[in-house]
């Protein structure tokens, strides 16, 4: 059962959530915009750590957009960022100083920097979703299913 309705507003059932306040709506949608399209990040590595992000957050509306991560262990940046992401996840008062240590072997601090503020995003989303109770049929765009 969802624990709230969609609002009038907004083009996806996500944004119908948001769309209880148009502004943030707004606001919300640029901020996204800018995570995906104003970075130099890898855009594969980003989907790869969003798709990583949707299991470790129990996210279903999130986790039958594309599925499971789609990479392998010799994509070491890769590997390293969706580590991170789902660390973040788990339990992000346990991220040490190490931790930056490690992802600036294979990032910048200005890539570290946006890689943390595109997950903190992200998790941020797919929380809301997952408490108010989206699941995966208000997925439009659904790639996968989980239940048959």
């Amino acid at each position: 059962m969802t624990t709230i309705s969609f609002s009038e507003n907004g083009a996806t059932p996500f944004e119908k959530l948001i769309g209880h306040n148009t502004a943030l709506l707004n606001q919300w949608n640029i901020l996204e915009e800018i995570l995906w399209a104003g970075t130099t990040s890898d855009k594969d590595m980003l989907e790869q750590i969003r798709r990583a992000m949707a299991f470790e957050n129990g996210c279903e509306y999130c986790m039958v957009k594309a599925g499971k991560p789609d990479f392998n262990a010799s994509q070491v940046k890769i590997s390293v960022a969706v580590a991170f992401a789902e660390l973040f996840c788990k339990d992000h008062k346990s991220i040490l100083p190490a931790h930056f240590d490690m992802l600036r072997e294979y990032f910048t601090d200005h890539e570290i920097f946006g890689l943390c503020v595109f997950i903190a995003f992200v998790n941020a989303s797919q929380k809301l979703v997952k408490i108010f109770n989206r699941s995966e049929n208000d997925q439009p765009n659904a790639a996968i299913r989980l239940k048959t």
